[in-house]
């Protein structure tokens, strides 16, 4: 008995631990400024593949130069990470940039500039595959299973912890003295 209560406490610390990690890796990381999108297209392969997930910081756009890659808002709610191919400076707006831009697996340069406004930052991580299932759970039916995976985990957990928990307490052990020093 004492063993399989060994492997009960052993899975809850696992499926706690894992639940940590991953708020930390998707949502956490939020706290110190680092977005996270989903890759949607192929025009980054092999670097950034489709279904990928990746880590945005923000960058100086001073700093960003041929050759770096940035993320960028192109209209509204529509994003893109793309290569920098030129850099000039925006005659009508002194202090701001222009970048021409390129998905490493395009064949043509985008059709106009990114306006050193419109970066959003430089990816820095990418897991591949992740964004499949963040684009998953995000909407029905995938949210709905992820509620109810998280929710018999939680129940799972609370429920083997209080049936592993013993509910002998052992009484006080005597000592010498007692409290009162007799």
């Amino acid at each position: 008995m004492k063993a399989i209560k060994i492997i009960i406490k052993t899975i809850n610390t696992l499926i706690v631990l894992a639940a940590v990690v991953l708020a930390i890796a998707f949502v956490g990381v939020r706290l110190f400024g680092v977005k996270l999108y989903a890759v949607l297209s192929g025009s980054m392969e092999p670097d950034y593949p489709t279904g990928a997930i990746i880590y945005v910081v923000e960058k100086d756009v001073t700093e960003l130069q041929e050759r770096d890659v940035i993320t960028f808002r192109i209209s509204g709610s529509t994003i893109a990470t793309h290569r920098i191919i030129e850099v000039l400076e925006d005659e009508e707006h002194p202090g701001k940039f222009l970048y021409r831009t390129k998905g490493d697996a395009n064949e043509h340069e985008d059709g106009g500039f990114v306006s050193s406004d419109d970066v959003i930052g430089t990816p820095v991580l990418t897991i591949p595959k992740a964004g499949y299932f963040i684009s998953y759970i995000q909407n029905p039916p995938g949210r709905n299973y992820a509620i109810a995976v998280g929710a018999a985990l939680i129940l799972f957990v609370f429920v083997t912890d209080s049936f592993t928990n013993d509910k002998k307490k052992k009484p006080a052990e005597k000592t010498d003295g007692d409290a009162d020093g007799k």
